[in-house]
């Protein structure tokens, strides 16, 4: 009998049982979305990657199995890797819409052409139940459209970041998930990784007292014209939805509490005709609760990537700080030692935990919504050149 037909204790199918775990579920993310963040245990301080470690693989015919959606570098240059390594999902499907990306992963991860789709045949893959999980790594302005569909075909979702280009959008997305009783998760991989997993500790459990302020960065150079990340339909805007996202995330975590405003400025553009969809730099302050503020900002013309905390009794500093290696992380009283690990398997694993044992995701839907709410205010306010303010009742 092959696992599709394998019913556990109480008589559910596979696919039954782990959608039945789900249900109810979906509404309980609304305050870790809102206010809180992943923490480690202010007590024992475990890592995540320390609890993973003590953690049996799961046979193979237990895995979830994960289709991703969108074959572009990041879904096969990580995740598909990443998945080859992973104790409680595997990489059971793909969706593409280039028949040579068929053919080529399709051979080289050993995936069966029933598990393989385009985006015309989408849909067909509620019937799929090798596929427990769709992971969306289209671009930015189809993860709600791939991600509502997902939820209707009765999977499980990760949408990469950001979210989505829209408040309508992202709340879209977090209703139709809870509406069909499965989780969403969003692909916030440093939430799992120990350098940032410290500076969360450091900050919300105020180790060496509250913050006092924030600055944060990330940038690349970008000079090819036919980057989808520069068509403002595709993308949505320019580096703060590409890269940004992560500077804005790192003062939520540091903080652990929710902004108050924001002001922004977008600097005149040194290409103009490269970025003429989309800002070339952007840079914001957030304000919070007591008066700290977080400055950030992002590029495509220039390269940095840092994040740096100053509390009243010291600092804590990542640089580099968002890559999926090399990342190195110090306090005033010297190097913070702690691995670099393999982010996305923990993140995808970790979300795979809590569709298996009906736990709630630390990087929820709802979290993707309140940081979509975040990057819009940015746009409003340098477009304005006015501050915001944030109503989050």
């Amino acid at each position: 009998m092959s696992k599709d037909d394998e019913m556990n204790s109480k008589g559910y199918s596979r696919k039954e049982f782990l959608k039945h775990l789900s249900i109810g579920i979906g509404g309980a993310f609304v305050l870790p979305g809102l206010a809180g963040a992943y923490r480690v245990d202010s007590n024992n301080h475990p890592y995540y990657y320390q609890q993973w470690e003590k953690r049996e693989d799961l046979p193979d015919s237990e895995k979830l199995g994960i289709a991703l959606v969108g074959l572009g570098s990041y879904a096969m240059g990580q995740l598909a890797p990443a998945l080859q390594n992973t104790k409680f999902c595997k990489l059971s499907g793909l969706v593409t819409g280039t028949p040579s990306k068929e053919e080529q992963y399709g051979r080289e991860y050993n995936i069966p052409d029933a598990n393989i789709y385009n985006y015309n045949s989408y849909d067909q893959i509620a019937d799929n139940d090798d596929i427990d999980i769709i992971y969306v790594v289209l671009p930015n302005s189809m993860h709600a459209e791939y991600t509502i569909r997902a939820a209707e075909a009765g999977k499980h979702v990760i949408c990469e970041k950001p979210m989505a280009t829209s408040v309508a959008d992202a709340r879209a997305m977090v209703d139709a998930c809870n509406k069909a009783g499965v989780k969403l998760s969003i692909g916030y991989r440093l939430h799992f990784e120990p350098h940032h997993q410290e500076i969360m500790h450091i900050g919300q459990d105020e180790i060496y007292g509250p913050v006092t302020d924030m600055n944060s960065g990330f940038a690349f150079r970008l000079t090819d014209p036919n980057r989808w990340r520069i068509d403002k339909e595709l993308a949505g805007g320019g580096p703060l939805m590409d890269v940004g996202v992560y500077a804005v995330q790192a003062a939520m975590y540091t903080m652990g509490k929710l902004p108050l405003s924001v002001i922004a400025e977008t600097p005149e553009k040194t290409k103009p005709e490269l970025f003429d969809e989309v800002e070339e730099t952007i840079r914001w302050t957030l304000e919070f609760p007591g008066g700290q503020k977080a400055t950030g900002e992002s590029s495509y013309a220039q390269s940095y990537n840092y994040h740096h905390a100053n509390t009243t009794q010291g600092f804590c500093h990542i640089e580099p700080s968002y890559g999926y290696g090399g990342i190195e992380a110090k306090t005033h009283n010297g190097v913070i030692n702690v691995p670099n690990v393999g982010q996305q398997k923990l993140q995808m694993d970790a979300f795979a935990d809590c569709v298996i044992n009906g736990k709630e995701s630390q990087v929820p839907g709802e979290m993707g919504l309140r940081d979509t709410k975040i990057l819009m205010a940015i746009y409003e306010s340098a477009e304005k050149g006015q501050k915001i303010e944030f109503d989050w009742s």
